[in-house]
């Protein structure tokens, strides 16, 4: 039990866009010195992260929801609808920022997809953010892999594993059915190529 909550600690949904900047930041060609790097990695874990928590907190001091889980569809409606538009806010901006339009993408299938998580509530189903999240880490680094014609076949193939041991770690945690970790996953798979698509 203590290693399945371990892993979807460090799994997080407001940890993997810090973990997946850091990574296009190594292994992508790009025009930044490191300050610039360390620049936006702060902005985005400031976005992504700080903001998310202090989101939770303040909701669990207001008894909006009853855990920092937020496990129910109830307690997820009013956090995920201010992460879309937080998100979405995010790759606008990066995406107007020279050079990091492939960041504007990320952050845009972010919010896309929390988007369709969102529909999905009215027909009562709670899908997985936790695979959501390590699904566009796929799509992302799939679609990068086309653009610059390099190849990120070890960092497609470690995400797949992580969502493999996390979806069992939600499922073993009782938080999630397979259905809702599947969905997640897929979910999180094709954003990143639909959102890439129309852009």
């Amino acid at each position: 039990m203590k290693f399945h909550k371990f892993i979807s600690v460090m799994l997080h949904p407001i940890v993997i866009p810090t973990i997946g900047v850091l990574l296009y930041f190594i292994l992508v060609p790009n025009r930044f010195d490191s300050n610039q790097k360390l620049t936006v990695l702060g902005f985005i874990f400031v976005t992504t992260y700080i903001i998310p928590l202090i989101i939770l907190i303040l909701f669990k001091r207001l008894k909006l929801i009853k855990s920092f889980k937020a496990e129910s569809i109830k307690e997820r409606k009013i956090p995920i609808a201010m992460m879309i538009v937080l998100f979405y806010l995010l790759g606008n901006t990066l995406d107007y920022t020279p050079n990091l339009s492939d960041l504007g993408l990320l952050f845009y299938a972010t919010s896309f997809g929390l988007a369709i998580i969102y529909v999905l509530f009215i027909f009562k189903f709670k899908t997985s953010i936790h695979l959501l999240s390590l699904g566009i880490s796929v799509g992302f680094f799939l679609i990068l892999h086309t653009k610059y014609s390099k190849s990120f076949t070890i960092v497609i193939i470690i995400s797949l594993l992580l969502s493999g041991l996390l979806a069992s770690a939600r499922i073993h945690l009782k938080a999630h059915t397979q259905k809702e970790v599947y969905i997640g996953f897929f979910l999180g798979f094709i954003a990143p190529i639909i959102v890439n698509y129309f852009l």
